[in-house]
């Protein structure tokens, strides 16, 4: 599946495995490239491992009720998120917060991820944007030569919005088939 494939994400951290996922899910076939594994890395990885934490193992608060970020994990765990799923399972005490066995953590992502039919991992590093649809989630590790890239091409206009993306799914949720969703964000 790596020559076909409907859109590239660039990035295998926690937003590239998430998209990567969230795409595979609703039917799109996915090359994710992650240069680690591939002979790069960065100073700040250790593994090559998708969905790496490597700062902190917490995902901050999990208390719906009183804060932001909570209601962000129980949102993402409705709509069916790898990430807060393999939290959820490699959980560790933290309080109100929700931390995680990075190792483990880590782990659950790239198992889930590489189990995708859908979903083809390239231990690749891309140098400038392609010219068909992706995601670039490569976050604040972005290489010198992508990140001029992409700074050139938001210039020139080669930006793609998600919502240019969005019209090209390949099987529509339910909710999208009957107008429910269209519904609900005019009256919401």
């Amino acid at each position: 599946m790596t020559d076909s494939f409907d859109i590239q994400v660039i990035g295998g951290g926690l937003a590239g495995s998430e998209a990567a996922w969230q795409l595979a899910e609703t039917g799109f076939r996915v090359r994710l490239s992650e240069m680690r594994g591939g002979g790069d890395t960065t100073p700040a990885h250790e593994t090559d491992r998708l969905a790496e934490m490597v700062c902190s193992n917490s995902f901050r608060s999990d208390d719906a009720e009183h804060n932001a970020v909570g209601l962000l994990h129980q949102e993402m765990r409705s709509l069916g998120s790898l990430i807060m799923r393999a939290a959820d399972e490699h959980r560790v005490p933290a309080g109100s917060a929700l931390a995680v066995d990075r190792e483990a953590f880590a782990a659950e992502v790239t198992s889930a991820v590489e189990d995708h039919p859908n979903i083809a991992i390239v231990r690749e590093r891309i140098d400038a944007l392609p010219d068909h649809p992706a995601i670039i989630a490569t976050g604040p590790l972005t290489g010198s030569r992508l990140a001029e890239d992409s700074s050139t091409s938001r210039r020139r206009g080669r930006i793609t919005s998600a919502r240019e993306i969005s019209t090209r799914r390949r099987s529509p949720s339910p909710s999208a088939r009957d107008g429910s969703l269209r519904r609900d964000a005019r009256n919401g």
